[in-house]
């Protein structure tokens, strides 16, 4: 989760959503990624389908088995729809997301039964420090609006 944050202030940086996202497999790092929604003006330049993405690639599968997603965000409903499809085994993330969580914050993709895969999910993993990073980041996008 370590390296998730470090993606997530990267982000930040350069006026991206703090979020970072990494994939290990066997315990090796095989992809970082943060968000770049605004850099690459795509909706879909979350964190963790970035992550995925660099994965796929570098493992030369869509097929993520063995694969473990570290997020300091709980995934959006799309985020999880990609882990489902790309069959991570696990998905561990920071701060909730009270708004679009889809690990059982507004709804929970990953529940068994509900769709062909269902990865494992720890939730709430260094979730102070990843929801610091947001919080952090919004009071100042707060306080250079009002300026």
């Amino acid at each position: 989760m370590a390296c998730a944050l470090r993606e997530a202030r990267r982000a930040a940086l350069i006026g991206e959503v703090p979020v970072g996202a990494v994939v290990v497999v066997r315990g090796e790092l095989v992809a970082r990624a943060h968000n770049r929604r605004e850099g690459d003006r795509d909706p879909t330049a979350h964190a963790e389908l970035l992550a995925l993405r660099d994965a796929s690639t570098v493992l030369g599968r869509w097929r993520l088995h063995g694969a473990e997603l570290y997020t300091t965000l709980e995934p959006c409903p799309m985020c999880a729809g990609a882990i489902i499809a790309a069959r991570v085994d696990r998905v561990v993330f920071g701060a909730r997301d009270p708004k679009a969580g889809a690990c059982g914050s507004v709804v929970d993709l990953f529940a068994p039964g509900r769709f062909n895969h269902h990865p494992a999910v720890i939730g709430d993993v260094m979730a102070h420090a990843c929801g610091q990073v947001l919080r952090e980041f919004f009071s100042a996008k707060r306080v250079t609006s009002s300026a």
